[in-house]
């Protein structure tokens, strides 16, 4: 890195943190008359485009731009835009559907809305099960995604960064503004945070483009396969070059997310996370108005179309031009040998019960050691028979390493350029960071300190309190994070354990919302029962996880549903307790239809 990029990149650090605090200066938050409200929900004056950006830049982390562009680059192609593309229809449904609700009953967290509908219990156990995920799932993840990202960049550039003290470098920036200036600070940071990730994002894609277009095309079927030999050459044009060479990834409907998993269940999540999530959900309690916040809501879901196009497509070019050095970074990893050490290793013993699934995409770049692996297979199948074979997978290539490769090898040096680009990813980082620590001091507070412990306090106090709740967590967070490095997969550890708390939320609310008169501990039921069923799936299902959020769903409704037709209470009817102006939006119904049409085009095109 030059000394321009350097200079790009820690002044636009400097700068977002500065708006942040200066837009939030005019918040005297120790002045006694100032309200809570004021420092978590930033007065519940956000305006939409404040909404809408910091929507996606609270979002849009480490997990997406290294994660998902190295699924792109994987075995999972483009079918990995489903969850930003089925993002999009969510966030409309919440606008127009959940959001009226929320407002209306001017509540400062999610869980206090379950408080209106069934008891203070409910409520209670949502707060703290949501608090123990945002800190012991979300915060410790994306701490570590971050982190290890950052290391791995920069020491592409020889700057040897540990572990921790990257962990200690965001979650410290991120706790700066977030304990300072609360929701309006983080807003307005991710404002700026938000444009440069998509900009980042688009200038990754725009190189990386380039790069395919003048890539030798020798090299380019080699690492996908010979079937595109003799269809493309030279003089193809750089779009008809990538289709033909990503025939096979440019599909919705595949293994790793068939048709079923689209029709349910990926919304569970989904809406989970942008409607019920106070991570997210936090900004649009924010709302200036209901029409502010369905506009910001509409703006989310159509820069969410945008998101695989800069993220997922980079990281399917990255894999045509560095499957190569995939490999070398899949060896480097393994400290005695490299990926196929095992495999050689059972092929001289006599008693091994191996065998082994070789990566598909290195078996069509490499079909003859793909026929060797196979051969070995059956004879170890004829010797020890079907039923003891022990099966290991081979995974020649490091597929998380494609955006990486794309930043250091594509992005010129010393002009700036590079410079912006860290400093996107890593804004992307700290934003996410940032609004899950404002997230769980808010949850903490305005449900636990605020209901249980001092309800008398003054305002000051509740901001106060959130202030150590965020140092707290935030430690809590740095000390834990690396201590991740043991586990295989970060996205896999965030999403299980998210499961035992997001179906029952989500169950009890839908079960909530069509039902106003069954029992009120309802809410208690609905929440500890999916806990207990989708440990259960854990444990003896070895399904896809979505297919076990999906069964614990229905399972949750029925217990519910069996639940009311039992004990009944008084309907509960969701009065207005806000003097924000609740007029909908037309403008934003139309914009918002708009997308969801174009969303159902987007996978008829690519389905």
């Amino acid at each position: 890195m030059g000394w321009i990029d350097i200079l790009v990149a820690v002044g636009f650090m400097v700068a977002v943190i500065g708006v942040g605090l200066i837009k939030s200066k005019g918040e005297d938050t120790h002045n006694e008359e100032v309200g809570a409200e004021d420092y978590f929900l930033a007065g519940r004056g956000l305006s939409w485009w404040l909404i809408g950006f910091s929507l996606i830049a609270a979002n849009i982390s480490a997990e997406q731009f290294v994660g998902m562009s190295g699924q792109g680059a994987g075995m999972e192609g483009l079918s990995v835009a489903s969850w930003e593309w089925i993002a999009a229809i969510t966030l409309v449904v919440v606008a127009f559907v959940l959001l009226p609700y929320f407002l209306k009953t001017g509540i400062t967290t999610i869980p206090e809305f379950l408080e209106v509908r069934y008891n203070h219990w409910a409520r209670l156990v949502m707060t703290l099960s949501m608090t123990l995920i945002l800190i012991g799932v979300s915060l410790i993840g994306v701490i570590y995604a971050g982190a290890i990202t950052l290391t791995r960049l920069f020491s592409e550039f020889g700057y040897d960064v540990s572990l921790p003290v990257a962990c200690w470098v965001l979650g410290g920036m991120a706790a700066a503004y977030v304990a300072f200036g609360g929701l309006k600070a983080c807003a307005w940071a991710d404002l700026l945070q938000g444009t440069a990730l998509i900009l980042g994002g688009a200038v990754i894609a725009y190189y990386a483009l380039k790069a395919l277009g003048v890539g030798e095309v020798k090299e380019l079927v080699t690492s996908t396969g010979a079937t595109a030999q003799g269809v493309i050459d030279q003089t193809t044009g750089v779009m008809d070059k990538f289709s033909t060479l990503n025939a096979d990834a440019l599909h919705m409907n595949t293994d790793a997310m068939p048709g079923w998993i689209l029709l349910l269940g990926i919304w569970i999540p989904n809406f989970y996370y942008w409607g019920l999530n106070q991570y997210i959900t936090q900004r649009i309690l924010g709302s200036a108005s209901l029409g502010d916040g369905q506009k910001g809501l509409v703006l989310a879901a159509g820069l969410k179309l945008i998101i695989p196009f800069i993220i997922v497509i980079p990281g399917i070019v990255a894999f045509n031009l560095f499957s190569s050095d995939m490999e070398e970074a899949a060896n480097a990893e393994i400290k005695n040998g490299t990926v196929f050490t095992v495999y050689e290793e059972a092929k001289v013993d006599a008693t091994s019960k191996k065998i082994f699934e070789l990566d598909q995409k290195y078996a069509v770049a490499n079909p003859e050691k793909a026929a060797e692996i196979t051969a070995y297979n059956k004879t170890v199948v004829a010797r020890v028979g079907e039923e003891a074979v022990e099966k290991e997978a081979i995974n020649p290539y490091k597929y998380d390493s494609a955006m990486g490769l794309l930043i250091t090898k594509l992005i010129p040096k010393n002009k700036g350029i590079l410079g912006f680009v860290i400093a996107a990813l890593m804004g992307a980082i700290i934003s996410s960071l940032a609004a899950v620590l404002n997230a769980a001091s808010t949850l903490f507070t305005m449900d636990v300190y605020q209901r249980y412990i001092r309800p008398e306090a003054k305002q000051f106090e509740f901001v106060t309190f959130g202030r150590i709740c965020i140092g707290v967590f935030v430690v809590i967070g740095c000390v834990v994070a690396p201590f991740l490095a043991d586990f295989p997969s970060v996205f896999g550890f965030i999403q299980k354990f998210q499961g035992y708390v997001s179906t029952g939320i989500l169950a009890v609310f839908i079960y909530g919302l069509l039902n106003r008169t069954s029992g009120k501990w309802a809410g208690v039921i609905g929440i500890g029962a999916n806990a207990a069923i989708y440990h259960f799936m854990n444990k003896y299902y070895t399904g896809h996880f979505l297919y076990s959020m999906s069964y614990s769903l229905i399972a949750v409704l029925a217990i519910l549903f069996v639940y009311g037709l039992i004990w009944k209470a008084p309907r509960v009817e969701f009065t207005s307790e806000t003097t924000l102006d609740m007029t909908p939006s037309k403008g934003a119904l139309n914009w918002g239809i708009a997308v969801c049409i174009l969303t159902v085009l987007l996978y008829v095109v690519f389905w």
